[in-house]
């Protein structure tokens, strides 16, 4: 009886485990909420991020704060990237994906998702700069979007608050207005950008769920 107690109550705990992760539904926090722990500020305004209420603020002359965490080594390929964002008036940002950290300028490799309601730049939130333009601002400032990047092979799909803004696949890219830089999908890190002073940006509940192969 002891032993039959012991097996079902490691039966329990398993099973307990496996329930906890179901209900999460595979996602990662990449932001604890409370410090810039796991990211890593570029070395030329590393002032242009702060953490406040439980929220990352980008705000200050141009820079770039990237995940350099442990979740997947800090090297991502196919995910779903989701982050609460709320911009504020005239202001300007940026999440990049499949790139990597360097200390200044702006990022060489991955793309741009763009964050922007209501700056001057006509590319407006959920574009893929200068890849996929989106013109008309799919949120509003001083309101906080669901901003949603899913990466799947050589795709890739921009949603706001669930809906649909922006899909890309490299196999058009000669079709686009393209960057020639470092921009084919492979895999890499996050990053967040500081565009400049006057641009005040939150950014909030980071979280990321890695797909298969």
């Amino acid at each position: 009886m002891k032993k039959f107690f012991c097996i079902a109550f490691s039966l329990m705990i398993v099973t307990g485990a496996f329930a906890a992760g179901d209900s999460d539904g595979g996602w990662i926090s990449l932001f604890d909420g409370k410090s810039l722990d796991g990211w890593k500020v570029s070395e030329d305004h590393p002032d242009s991020f702060r953490v406040e209420d439980g929220q990352i603020v980008a705000n200050g002359a141009r820079a770039h704060l990237f995940y350099e965490g442990p979740v997947e080594n800090h090297n991502f390929k196919n995910f779903i990237l989701k982050a609460d964002v709320m911009t504020t008036k005239g202001s300007n940002s940026g999440l990049y994906i499949h790139t990597k950290y360097q200390k200044d300028d702006w990022p060489n490799y991955g793309y741009e998702c763009q964050v922007n309601n209501t700056q001057g730049d006509p590319q407006k939130t959920a574009g893929i700069y200068d890849t996929v333009k989106v013109l008309e601002a799919p949120a509003k400032d001083n309101e906080w979007f669901e901003y949603t990047i899913i990466v799947k092979g050589k795709t890739i799909e921009t949603q706001i608050n669930g809906k649909t803004c922006a899909k890309y696949d490299e196999k058009d890219k000669a079709e686009l207005d393209h960057r020639s830089r470092g921009t084919d999908l492979s895999s890499g890190t996050f990053a967040i950008q500081a565009h400049d002073p006057n641009s005040k940006v939150f950014y909030k509940n980071i979280r990321v769920k890695v797909l298969p192969d």
